[in-house]
């Protein structure tokens, strides 16, 4: 089968010609840049393709008609592909995991920290020529709530322990980890001073920490969010941050991506914003382009590697 990688970036380019060597594939590499609607002759006389962050609407998908398989550089497909479409039209969808979980958990934890100190309030004002100290919050004994605990949760668990907070934790099934105490999801809510989503997202989950979550919340709480931004209702979240309900939010993830011009998180004073990052180091992208050479292998030579 005819593999298409759609959309290499001039950072991964390098990585994706290293890693070759260690496996026995064909892949075309595109790295310019194109209208997805365009997408269907790009992917003409292909059965995979191999997407790192190109959105694929419904009525484009549709006519790609030749694709048997679709590899995602990500865990949540759904984030950019129908996925039920995708099965009815015969498509696999193949995604990657644990490739990231502790680059993700390190900014997450970075973002606490940095939302505790005000970090970013106080670097803007002092590029804008003022000096005023802004008092921050101790973390140590704190507690942290942790939405999720999968291998992201889990890692974030462990920095924050060491950290010296008191991590709790609630996950949609039951879950046992050595630095985090399982409890009831409203009783993580009422209770921690920050609150951490490390959910994945999917038709059950998306739109999840509504309106009625962030009422939940111990008022003045910190929200963290690096999985998805589908997972939390951002009108919600604006209003939240204007009445105080949640004291400062910081996020790399966001409903629209990138983030409108005019969006009122880009002026609210108490956010921290980082460009959906979480999961961009060079280990992790390195990790990715060999978990999705090792699926592309097994699709085109499924004998020559087992494991």
């Amino acid at each position: 089968m005819r593999a298409k990688y759609i959309d290499c970036g001039p950072n991964q380019l390098p990585l994706w010609r290293a890693a070759l060597a260690g496996f026995n594939i064909e892949v075309d590499v595109n790295t310019e840049p194109f209208s997805v609607e365009n997408l269907p002759s790009i992917l003409e006389g292909y059965e995979i393709c191999i997407d790192d962050h190109t959105r694929i609407p419904p009525e484009v998908l549709t006519r790609c008609t030749e694709l048997r398989h679709f590899v995602y550089f990500g865990t949540g497909a759904a984030s950019i592909l129908d996925l039920a479409l995708a099965a009815k039209m015969g498509i696999e969808v193949h995604t990657i995991r644990n490739y990231g979980d502790t680059t993700v958990a390190e900014l997450a934890a970075g973002l606490v920290l940095a939302a505790a100190r005000q970090i970013a309030p106080q670097h803007h004002l002092i590029r804008g020529g003022g000096w005023t100290k802004m008092q921050g919050i101790e973390l140590r004994g704190r507690r942290i709530g942790l939405i999720g605990l999968g291998g992201i949760g889990r890692e974030m668990a462990r920095i924050c322990a060491g950290i010296g907070l008191e991590v709790v934790a609630w996950n949609r099934s039951s879950v046992a980890d050595p630095h985090a105490a399982s409890i009831g999801l409203d009783e993580l809510l009422a209770t921690s001073d920050v609150v951490s989503l490390h959910m994945a997202l999917n038709d059950d989950t998306r739109g999840f920490f509504d309106a009625r979550k962030i009422a939940a919340m111990k008022r003045g709480a910190l929200l963290v969010n690096t999985a998805r931004g589908a997972l939390l209702d951002e009108a919600a979240l604006v209003q939240a941050l204007e009445s105080g309900q949640i004291g400062h939010a910081a996020l790399d993830v966001f409903e629209t991506e990138p983030l409108p011009e005019h969006h009122p998180l880009r002026t609210a004073p108490n956010v921290t914003l980082t460009a959906h990052c979480g999961f961009w180091t060079e280990a992790s992208t390195i990790n990715q382009v060999r978990l999705v050479m090792r699926i592309v292998e097994g699709i085109q030579s499924p004998l020559r590697r087992s494991a």
